[in-house]
């Protein structure tokens, strides 16, 4: 059995845990057997049967997708990290205030 964590973005699907233990020999198998038990993770982690480009999947520190992708080897006692990108942000500029103003900095959005 091997250890997915689950980051804060995901937990609600997994019922608030941080952690899950799943089974499998491959980063396939287990990401089979979690969501068997969490079928709405699929689409937070899939696009078209591979692991989605915005989400980050680690078996102990590697990046699976430098190794064997999802056929990429799970040793008992594993851990593996989910990671989904966070997106967002915008362009903005910093407004300073006057020279000994007690004004705070103003963002404008462009």
């Amino acid at each position: 059995m091997s250890s997915i964590r689950i980051p804060p973005a995901l937990r609600a699907e997994v019922g608030g845990e941080a952690r899950v233990d799943a089974d499998g020999e491959t980063v396939r198998e287990l990401l089979d057997d979690l969501m068997a038990r969490f079928p709405n993770l699929r689409e937070r982690i899939f696009a078209g049967g591979e692991i989605a480009s915005f989400v980050n999947v680690y078996v102990e520190g590697e990046d699976v997708r430098t190794l064997r992708g999802l056929d990429t080897p799970v040793s008992d006692g594993s851990t593996v990290i989910l990671l989904p990108a966070m997106a967002g942000g915008s362009r903005a500029s910093l407004a300073m205030p006057a020279s000994g103003s007690r004004a705070l900095p103003v963002i404008r959005l462009k």
